[in-house]
């Protein structure tokens, strides 16, 4: 059974990082109600979800993907490039410890999971505020003997590459070509975001469909348009 590792809302959400964001208030019980379906969506695709405590000290910690990279035969436990959220890696660390062998990033790398987009035995790096070259080449001397390639990707004017391009089907991605350049992911079918939805490549592809935010519904209707099984998830907080 897939083990989908999540983390309840910190009661300080309101003071995360933001980059791309003017900050708003957060309704945190409302918060903490979406995650909740939004695990209740992970555990019907078929997920066991194994969910930490919450770490009130650490205001983005419900972003658990930027902690590690999870692939089959270990685990990287990532260097966030926000110092403010490095603390958070120790207890994905020890969530995953069970699972995989660990390997670290280590200084000068900075890495975030949220730059990571694994497309087979190929692992795109998104080279961003977050994620630079140092963590890079760490990563491919980390996986030289899996059969990896790690290939960095310049972005632009996002936090994240997975904030630009996200798989939603085995041959196909969904991407906003403003933030990022499509030509590394030949021969990759694309799917672009609705212009009116410039933040709508953020998905997350499970067994054959996606779970999508139900914020962006022109572009929802797009992957629908490509026979994309979509499950929508309400994340506005």
């Amino acid at each position: 059974m897939r083990m989908a590792i999540t983390r309840e809302v910190s009661a300080q959400i309101g003071r995360c990082e933001l980059s791309c964001r003017i900050r708003e208030t957060i309704d945190v019980e409302l918060a903490r109600l979406q995650h909740r379906r939004y695990e209740e969506c992970l555990n019907a695709l078929g997920c066991c979800v194994h969910r930490l405590r919450e770490e009130p000290e650490l205001p983005d910690s419900v972003f658990v993907e930027d902690a590690a990279i999870v692939l089959d035969e270990l685990a990287i436990i990532t260097r966030p490039g926000a110092e403010s959220r490095r603390p958070e890696t120790q207890s994905i660390a020890h969530a995953l410890r069970p699972y995989r062998l660990l390997a670290y990033i280590e200084a000068p790398g900075i890495l975030d999971g949220g730059d990571v987009l694994r497309l087979g035995k190929r692992l795109f790096v998104g080279l961003s505020r977050r994620s630079n070259e140092a963590a890079l080449v760490q990563m491919r001397d980390l996986l030289a003997g899996h059969g990896y390639t790690v290939i960095g990707v310049p972005i632009k004017s996002c936090l994240h590459l997975k904030s630009a391009v996200t798989q939603v089907s085995a041959d196909t991605l969904l991407i906003n070509r403003n933030w990022v350049d499509d030509t590394a992911f030949a021969p990759m079918q694309l799917v672009d975001v609705h212009p009116s939805e410039p933040s709508a490549a953020n998905a997350l592809m499970i067994d054959g469909g996606v779970v999508f935010p139900l914020a962006y519904p022109a572009t929802r209707r797009r992957l629908q348009a490509r026979g994309i099984k979509v499950h929508i998830v309400d994340v506005s907080e």
